[in-house]
């Protein structure tokens, strides 16, 4: 354990900060699949608000620093992908 008073204090925030990243990615997993249960379901209108929302989630993630820039393309890509299944 840690003795200095600064040392106290970073351990206080990182702790913060994970469980604020550890939130941000499980409502992006979730998000996530909202989509793909609405594509599986071949539900055009719902997997196209939920694509809407998890876009948004997924980038603020990204804008927040708690995923990579190529990682928000990425996942945005596929769930994109998955939508425009549904729609086919």
């Amino acid at each position: 354990m840690a003795n200095i008073k600064s040392a106290k204090k970073r351990i206080k925030v990182a702790e913060k900060k994970a469980e604020r990243n550890k939130a941000i990615r499980s409502e992006v997993k979730t998000e996530i699949k909202k989509v793909e249960a609405a594509a599986a379901a071949g539900d055009k209108a719902a997997a196209e608000a939920a694509l809407r929302e998890a876009t948004s989630v997924i980038e603020k993630a990204g804008s927040k620093g708690v995923l990579k820039k190529n990682t928000v393309a990425r996942r945005v890509s596929r769930i994109a992908k998955a939508a425009n299944k549904a729609q086919a």
